[in-house]
């Protein structure tokens, strides 16, 4: 025999839902094969399951559409903050700053080297250090301003940056939030499609044949799957059983 197999997507789910509601709605109230309240569940249901799934669609959608320009934009800070770094210490190298001007950017005095600035986390941190320490630095008298790139290309860059690193930790916090609201409902779309087969399937228990059992059951949207080898054995057991009939 196949065996019934519940819906593992929400898409699947939907369909399995309409299919019985479908079949209900053709039937006459006395003539459905699960109970009558169950019909209005489902009816009930659908929509708000479906507009669920919708406003997790969306949220998803804009978190995706956000993220190449985040990735644009944090590209672009990070470029501007090394460089930045990188010609402090040409300044430095050249004699046109002292080593302690490092001091101002929360760099250590007597290291050349560019921090870390893989991560968004780390690009935040010493996006603020940089400006900050450029601001420090020439309040104090501390020597003239540097330029290419200025500190005000290198803030303009990395306020971008931060603007639309935030944005886009709202969406996928927003995202993952309409994920999490599809959880309970898809648990109460799986009890009511088990509920609904079960009727169904016990409804038409005492039908004998069960290719017309089959046949009744799927009109209400449930799904079968046959195992290996199977279709071929229930096709040769009805060739036989043909054969026998003809034979008396």
């Amino acid at each position: 025999m196949p065996y019934r197999r519940l819906p593992n997507t929400d898409a699947a789910r939907i369909r399995a839902l309409k299919a019985a509601l479908k079949k209900g709605q053709q039937e006459d109230r006395d003539s459905i094969a699960y109970p009558f309240a169950l019909k209005q569940k489902i009816d009930f249901f659908i929509p708000k399951f479906e507009a669920t799934i919708a406003n997790s669609k969306v949220a998803r959608e804009v978190q995706s559409s956000s993220s190449s320009k985040v990735s644009e934009y944090t590209k672009k800070a990070r470029l501007y903050i090394s460089h930045f770094i990188q010609v402090l210490n040409f300044c430095i190298a050249r004699g046109e700053l002292k080593p302690s001007a490092r001091t101002f950017y929360s760099l250590d005095e007597n290291d050349s080297k560019v921090p870390s600035l893989l991560s968004e986390k780390e690009l935040l941190v010493w996006g603020e250090k940089v400006i900050k320490g450029e601001q420090s630095r020439i309040s104090s008298g501390g020597g003239n301003p540097i330029y290419s790139p200025s500190i005000a290309l290198v803030k303009a860059n990395f306020e971008n940056f931060k603007e639309n690193y935030t944005q886009q930790k709202q969406f996928q916090n927003n995202s993952a939030r309409q994920s999490s609201n599809i959880v309970p409902f898809r648990q109460d779309a799986d009890a009511l499609i088990l509920d609904i087969w079960n009727h169904v399937e016990g409804k038409y228990e005492g039908v004998k044949d069960e290719e017309e059992k089959r046949y009744m059951c799927e009109e209400y949207g449930l799904t079968y799957v046959f195992r290996r080898g199977e279709k071929e054995r229930i096709r040769r057991r009805k060739e036989a059983e043909e054969i026998t009939l003809k034979l008396f």
